[in-house]
């Protein structure tokens, strides 16, 4: 031979997860799909019985755990650490007063997020009041309440001015700034630049009004930041930006906010499994943060506050739903066709038109992340089936609604209860009522017992904001 022989070598593309193997073997799904037949000891098929399907699920000593983690993980790295709660994340009152409970302030981003937290009792200077457009309204009550107000553009600086200018109290402003510390996308959207001056200038433009004080300066770099390392170039920036402010101004920053966007173990469609080889613990996090501020002088280290939502709440909800129908040709073979075990699983996985269809009580209009991430499938019982690829639908008369494009399952039958999970952030604050009514929400305490803490919507809630015009109210 004139080729010399070389070693065997294995290339990539035989897959970079632990799942690759059998994504390429279409016989070897598995043996069954692992049940979860309770949440915090509470079975799951009663719950349904007691409260009706679909139903969100709440763990409150699974929020508290994260919570009290969370506090852990910087508290005893840097001591000058505050927190608060996400509103916008979720905002069911049980959810947001179990943080309030365990220390939490508020942060919100509009003026329904502001007065829902003042109706749970939240006082003003307990707040911290964010976001792209803050109405004149919004504005005046916040700044007269002592809300932490972080400015995100310069008309709404003006607008801030002009309010202030009557005002007999020094209001308490955040400056909201934007960089490049190494992940994509940037989020441009919200605050000043760094890299232009821009932030440094409406610093010294808030430091000179009297009627101002500028507490906090403010960066919230993205969500679901898988790299650590871009929170120590986040606080790096911030620091450097509050050493500029003193050197121009003699004013030094009391506060750092380096706001969130920590993950979950939610994960994004195509990535591997588990969660836990993928998510940083929140220790990691701390550590990128608290490094950099540990090395500043003691009487010049700020206070740092961050404001949490996803990386609390997403793993405490989950979603029961039940089977309403099933789809596909996934029948067996005709009893006169003789097939061994290997052929038949053949002919289930293989034909295109042999992938079975779940239709669930539950539609995307309650799971709104479902674009976005895999959520998770387990059934209420161990079904001692073999698992094929299955689409699982939601009920809505749309061919879009689709919650998993394709995940193994055992062979369902009508009434089936599934658990999707987790679901706890943002898909109940931006569930809406579409075809059918939103479903109710259990919260499992910390003592182990259901209770009800939003029931199922009803038709009085969907029409109650409507008004028909009189020539329309008589059929005739």
């Amino acid at each position: 031979m004139s080729e010399s022989y070389g070693t065997p070598t294995i290339s990539s593309e035989l897959g970079r997860s632990p799942e690759a193997a059998v994504d390429r073997n279409a016989y070897s799904r598995g043996g069954f799909v692992p049940p979860l037949p309770t949440i915090d000891g509470i079975d799951v098929q009663g719950l349904l019985r007691t409260f009706g399907s679909p139903l969100f699920v709440f763990s409150e000593s699974d929020m508290r755990k994260k919570a009290r983690r969370a506090r852990e993980a910087f508290t005893n790295r840097y001591k000058k650490t505050t927190f608060a709660w996400s509103y916008k994340t979720n905002y069911l009152n049980a959810v947001c007063q179990i943080f309030h409970s365990e220390g939490w302030q508020a942060e919100v981003v509009s003026l329904f997020e502001y007065e829902k937290a003042r109706k749970l009792g939240i006082p003003g200077r307990d707040i911290i009041v964010n976001g792209p457009r803050k109405s004149r309204e919004e504005l005046e009550r916040a700044l007269s309440e002592g809300a932490v107000v972080q400015i995100d553009n310069w008309d709404e600086l003006n607008l801030i001015e002009e309010i202030v200018a009557k005002s007999k109290q020094q209001a308490q402003i955040g400056i909201r700034t934007w960089f490049d510390c190494g992940i994509r996308p940037i989020w441009t959207k919200f605050g000043f630049a760094l890299a232009n001056g821009e932030a440094a200038r409406v610093a010294t433009r808030v430091v000179k009004n009297p009627k101002l004080t500028l507490h906090t300066l403010h960066t919230h770099i993205g969500t679901y930041i898988l790299l650590p390392e871009a929170y120590r170039v986040a606080t790096q920036n911030l620091v450097a930006l509050r050493e500029q402010i003193l050197l121009e101004t003699d004013h030094l920053v009391p506060c750092l906010n380096l706001g969130g966007g920590f993950p979950s173990y939610s994960l994004l469609h195509g990535m591997p499994r588990p969660a836990e080889h993928v998510i940083k613990p929140v220790e990691e996090y701390a550590e990128a943060i608290t490094s950099v501020l540990n090395k500043l002088p003691e009487k010049k280290r700020p206070l740092l506050r961050l404001e949490l939502g996803r990386h609390l709440v997403d793993e405490a909800g989950y979603l029961l739903t039940t089977v309403v129908a099933t789809k596909g040709h996934d029948r067996p073979p005709p009893a006169t066709t003789d097939l061994t075990a290997r052929a038949a699983k053949e002919w289930q996985i293989l034909q295109e038109e042999s992938k079975r269809g779940v239709v669930v009580d539950a539609g995307i209009n309650f799971l709104y992340t479902a674009a976005w991430f895999e959520i998770g499938v387990s059934p209420s019982r161990l079904i001692n089936s073999q698992t094929t690829p299955t689409r699982l639908y939601g009920d809505l008369c749309m061919a879009i609604d689709v919650i998993r494009e394709a995940v193994d399952l055992p062979i369902l039958d009508v009434g089936d209860v599934l658990t999707l999970h987790p679901v706890g952030a943002y898909n109940l604050t931006q569930s809406m009522q579409f075809i059918d009514y939103r479903p109710a929400v259990v919260l499992i305490n910390r003592d182990g017992k259901p209770e009800l803490i939003r029931r199922r919507e009803i038709l009085e809630d969907i029409n109650g904001p409507e008004v028909l015009p009189a020539h329309l109210k008589s059929r005739g």
